[in-house]
């Protein structure tokens, strides 16, 4: 029996572990969707982030999960934007700061600070670093592509 009751403990860990490596590929520090999935963007409708000058908070009754997380949406339309090309509208390096990356750390994107180069969505962690990056933006953006695959699975906690 004890020897039953471990296999089926270690099955459970394993059947675990993919979600917790994924978590780590995704800012989803803010907690989880009445789902059950962590929640992206801290709650903010991502197409939004594109369409608005300030970002839109989106609404539990507009949910759409991608890639085991769920977004909200501000409304039915936005969540049927979103559905349609979900890559095209999520933040670069999972939602966080990309200064951060380029300095191979995983710090909170905050929508706050966010820029749109080229159709792609970018998130910073505080003013000052925005201000940083808006000074050398092609070379921090070029460094964090280059830093991203190095660091993408890593455990926030490991960086």
């Amino acid at each position: 029996m004890k020897t039953l009751i471990s296999i089926l403990a270690s099955v459970a860990v394993i059947g675990l572990t993919p979600a917790a490596f994924a978590a780590d590929e995704h800012n989803v520090t803010n907690g989880l969707t009445a789902t059950g999935n962590p929640l992206g963007l801290h709650g903010v409708d991502p197409v939004s982030m594109f369409k608005s000058e300030v970002p839109q908070m989106g609404l539990a009754a507009h949910i759409s999960i991608h890639d085991g997380i769920g977004y909200y949406f501000a409304s039915a339309e936005t969540k049927a934007a979103f559905e349609a090309d979900p890559t095209a509208m999520l933040p670069e390096f999972g939602g966080f700061c990309a200064y951060g990356v380029l300095n191979g750390k995983k710090f909170d994107g905050d929508v706050r600070y966010a820029d749109v180069v080229d159709g792609k969505l970018y998130l910073f962690v505080n003013a000052a670093v925005f201000e940083t990056y808006l000074a050398d933006r092609d070379n921090v953006l070029a460094g964090a592509y280059a830093k991203w695959p190095s660091i993408i699975s890593t455990p926030v906690a490991d960086l």
